[in-house]
């Protein structure tokens, strides 16, 4: 009982850094990928499966050498002779799928056990990983269509340019002439001959300055 516990630890640590390790690896060097997001998101997947495939034989690896090699535990039902069976029966207790023609018994049923829950929240991070990808390029898929049906690369708007307003205080005044600079200020009640009124930005107010 004490090795079938010692393998179930270290095959749980050990199935776990394998779905990190092709999850990190994914993350990093999806951007890098010169494809389309519909081609990105199938990387994905297919990387998980790799992943998951990885976690299937190293369970298959510790069952062929625990149960084959070294009889610790067994199977009944249909004999399990070599390492085809092995991964077979890690592959259908891994997705909990469960057909039983190959039955576990003695030390064995603890690591069947702990690779069916251990499969299970590996397939649920997968899955999570997956989702969040999705999310982030599945706006892109939409975009670059959209680009394409109206025969050209994406329509880039511009920004018309705005007046700006400021007030004499803020301007450049020369004492000696004129004032200095460009000034988009705008004067209002010069006919009037009231003096020139800004409008400014700053303030919501009309300020009237009399010479």
């Amino acid at each position: 009982m004490i090795v079938a516990m010692a393998a179930s630890v270290v095959l749980v640590v050990t199935t776990i850094l394998i779905l990190y390790e092709t999850l990190r690896l994914t993350s990093n060097h999806l951007a890098e990928l010169p494809l389309r997001p519909r081609a990105r998101i199938i990387a994905v997947v297919l990387a998980t499966c790799i992943g998951h495939t990885a976690a299937v034989w190293t369970y298959a690896l510790a069952y062929w050498v625990l149960a084959v090699k070294w009889q610790v535990g067994g199977f009944a039902g249909l004999p399990v002779e070599g390492f085809q069976d092995c991964l077979y029966f890690s592959v259908v207790t891994y997705t909990s799928l469960g057909f039983g023609d190959h039955i576990p018994i003695s030390h064995a049923r603890l690591i069947a056990g702990v690779e069916a829950l251990n499969g299970l929240l590996l397939i649920g991070w997968s899955a999570s990983f997956t989702y969040l990808v999705m999310e982030r390029y599945w706006p892109l898929h939409g975009e670059a269509r959209a680009g394409r049906s109206k025969g050209g690369a994406p329509v880039r708007t511009q920004r018309q340019p705005t007046a700006e307003f400021t007030t004499h205080s803020d301007a450049n005044i020369n004492p000696q002439g004129p004032i200095a600079g460009p000034q988009p200020a705008l004067h209002l009640g010069e006919r009037a001959g009231i003096g020139p009124v800004v409008a400014s930005s700053r303030s919501p107010k009309l300020r009237s300055a009399i010479p």
